[in-house]
């Protein structure tokens, strides 16, 4: 009672506003119509293995990837964003990163509990993409982890925000071609070792922010697998369409080392 009492004062004192655009809204921590029309929900059909939407079901084979993907598997199993890249999530995904809007975390994390539903079973181990230790220090938080870490208050799961570790510092990567980004991330991730024998044997779910080409979740898939997780599956808050210079096919890129 005196939490819905104090978040109706709040509500009084400070009328709850887009998390996007900041018109008003019925409930704080929500988009307002315009902006979740212009959302784009990631639904069905969409290939399996890297979230992207097709325009028919047609475009996805037997095993419901698409074409990409069909000629190159991605290292993890399968995959499940709850948006697509569109203006309004970028500004969420902008803001959650470099302004400190931790509230968005919460909108997109239930958001990527409902896209990820039929790989989020009980006893599937919750793992965040890591960023490098100084850039944690600058930024105090990693966004990765406060999805990871949402996601798993919201469904009961089992999370272990500091099982990867980013072993160097890399470069952002927004502006990099697909070839510069598997390269700038090339034998970056590890397993902790305190945390080995919490992956092994398990089924990992790595969370993230944005899945582009797919450079960094190899990475950190691969690093997973050399620890002994039996299946990695990856849940993004935000799917970037392939594009001829972000193409997450992974046509001509170059192959993780066989010891990641």
């Amino acid at each position: 009672m005196f939490r819905r009492v104090w978040h109706a004062l709040l509500d009084l004192l400070y009328p709850p506003s887009c998390l996007s655009c900041g018109a008003d809204v019925t409930q704080a921590g929500l988009l307002c119509g315009p902006c979740l029309v212009q959302s784009q929900p990631v639904v069905q059909p969409f290939c399996r293995t890297c979230a992207t939407p097709q325009v028919s079901q047609a475009m996805l084979g037997d095993g419901g990837c698409c074409p990409a993907c069909e000629r190159h598997p991605p290292l993890w199993g399968q995959a499940r964003a709850a948006f697509v890249y569109t203006p309004v999530i970028r500004s969420l995904v902008l803001q959650l990163k470099y302004a400190d809007r931790l509230e968005n975390a919460a909108f997109l994390g239930q958001r990527m509990v409902h896209a990820g539903a039929d790989m989020l079973r009980p006893g599937v181990l919750l793992v965040p993409v890591p960023v490098h230790r100084w850039r944690l220090l600058r930024r105090g938080y990693n966004q990765a982890a406060l999805l990871a870490a949402h996601i798993a208050r919201r469904g009961g799961f089992e999370h272990v925000p500091d099982a990867l570790v980013r072993q160097r510092a890399t470069a952002s990567l927004a502006r990099f071609s697909r070839e510069a980004r598997w390269v700038e991330v090339e034998h970056a991730m590890t397993v902790r070792a305190t945390r080995r024998n919490q992956i092994a044997g398990r089924h990992v779910v790595l969370v993230d922010d944005l899945l582009t080409t797919g450079a960094t979740a190899t990475a950190c898939v691969a690093a997973l697998q050399q620890a002994g997780a039996a299946r990695v599956d990856l849940l993004v808050a935000a799917v970037v369409p392939a594009r001829e210079e972000v193409d997450i096919s992974l046509l001509d890129m170059p192959k993780p080392a066989s010891h990641m």
